[in-house]
């Protein structure tokens, strides 16, 4: 049976082999994980339909592969074989005398036979990617292995004959690209190769930048009554909610108002259309072992204090535990990012495309505040920003959104009434 790369997600066309699970020769249960799988927005675990042995892999762990490329085999039923060594067929005494001027008759086959899909070499998939960047075919190459699977170091050791080795040398010919810099002699340095999901989330980036006109805007809010609420009602919160009351609860709560307010920061650009989007679908941007993903809070307008902070909870273990599926990143219409839990003052966030707009939280410190004219006090004041697309977003509409949310925070009794 074969295992072939399954549909990913829409415009997801390929993924890249994170790591095999299971190694040739393993025994695999009906629905157990062969290989996770590492495409551009997440992870996923490919199972077996039916219960067998993973009889051969062929694709190394860092290799492209493709939906519907065929990337294992599994031998249903019975346990794992050595692989069989290819023989030339025996024969009885007088057929052998009959046909002994055909001799190579039957090394022909048996060559053919080794190379069928039913009798190819097992190999690991260090040893199947070098042998594909030396030109070299695994039926030649001999192996020390009792059970005959062959190693990275056979690889390594086999001498391609000459005739063999002409189409690589003629491939060689061809101009390689330029080498990077070197360091100076003696500076130490490491080259550590992009994953999918850096490199997506780089081009994304870059993307961002150069087509959108993005423009950031700031203000200061002074989250003294937001902090003296949650201190107020934090054990009771607890206690019907099971969740502690968090900050990001309160500016899901503050955005979701002021994007009723200002529709168009809700909103993104398609060809030569403006498409307002009528749902609140709040991304999260989190921190994950791969990166920074932006898992989505569905309905945001509908739920309450506690519904939020559940979720929001939840995505960020997903996350950490990379078990985000694509249905959590996909679909967000606004984006609110917390800088300051890393410690950050002050930064200009980068717009999550096609969105048209995010919202960046940072650090809460204590900073002297003047009261009036005459009286100053230190309050625990924090920068938030706005990044928006100018194609569609005035800087009137972006200042007035910033300022609904600082107004709502500096007042959170208020969000009872807005949102």
């Amino acid at each position: 049976m074969e295992i072939k790369v399954p549909e990913l997600a829409e415009s997801i066309t390929e993924g890249t082999v994170a790591s095999w699970l299971k190694q040739p020769g393993d025994h695999v249960e009906k629905g157990e994980a062969i290989v996770e799988l590492e495409t551009d927005k997440v992870n996923i675990e490919v199972p077996s339909d039916e219960a067998g042995t993973l009889s051969e892999v062929m694709a190394a762990e860092g290799d492209t592969v493709r939906v519907g490329e065929t990337i294992a085999v599994i031998t249903v039923g019975g346990e794992a074989e050595a692989p069989k060594q290819a023989e030339a067929p025996k024969a009885e005494p007088k057929q052998e005398e009959a046909k002994q001027p055909e001799k190579e008759q039957p090394v022909a086959v048996a060559a053919t036979e080794k190379t069928s899909a039913a009798d190819r070499p097992i190999a690991s998939p260090a040893a199947r990617k070098l042998a594909r960047e030396k030109g070299i075919d695994l039926a030649q190459v001999a192996t020390q292995d009792p059970l005959g699977r062959i190693r990275v170091q056979d690889v390594a050791t086999f001498e391609v004959s000459p005739r063999e080795q002409a189409p690589v040398q003629e491939k060689q010919a061809t101009p390689a690209p330029k080498a990077p810099a070197q360091a100076a002699p003696g500076k130490p340095e490491e080259r550590i190769k992009m994953s999918r999901r850096r490199k997506t989330i780089a081009n994304r980036l870059v993307e961002v930048q150069q087509t959108a006109a993005m423009l950031t805007t700031f203000n200061e809010i002074d989250m003294s009554a937001v902090m003296a609420l949650r201190k107020r009602r934090q054990e009771k919160f607890v206690k019907d909610n099971d969740v502690k009351l968090g900050f990001m609860s309160f500016f899901t709560k503050a955005a979701v108002a002021a994007l009723k307010k200002m529709p168009y920061l809700n909103a993104e650009i398609q060809g030569d259309e403006i498409v307002l989007k009528k749902f609140y679908d709040i991304g999260i941007a989190v921190s994950a072992p791969d990166g920074l993903v932006v898992p989505v809070v569905r309905d945001a307008d509908k739920k309450n204090f506690g519904e939020i902070e559940k979720d929001i909870i939840s995505l960020a273990v997903k996350a950490r535990d990379n078990k985000l599926g694509l249905s959590d990143l996909t679909g967000g219409t606004f984006t609110i990012t917390n800088g300051g839990t890393f410690g950050s003052l002050m930064s200009t966030p980068i717009l999550n495309g096609p969105q048209v707009a995010i919202l960046g939280m940072h650090a809460i410190n204590l900073r002297p505040v003047a009261i009036d004219a005459e009286r100053m006090a230190n309050r625990p004041m924090m920068y938030v920003a706005l990044s928006y697309d100018h194609r569609i977003v005035d800087g009137k509409e972006a200042v007035t959104f910033l300022k609904h949310i600082k107004d709502l925070l500096e007042d959170p009794e208020s969000l009872i009434f807005e949102a």
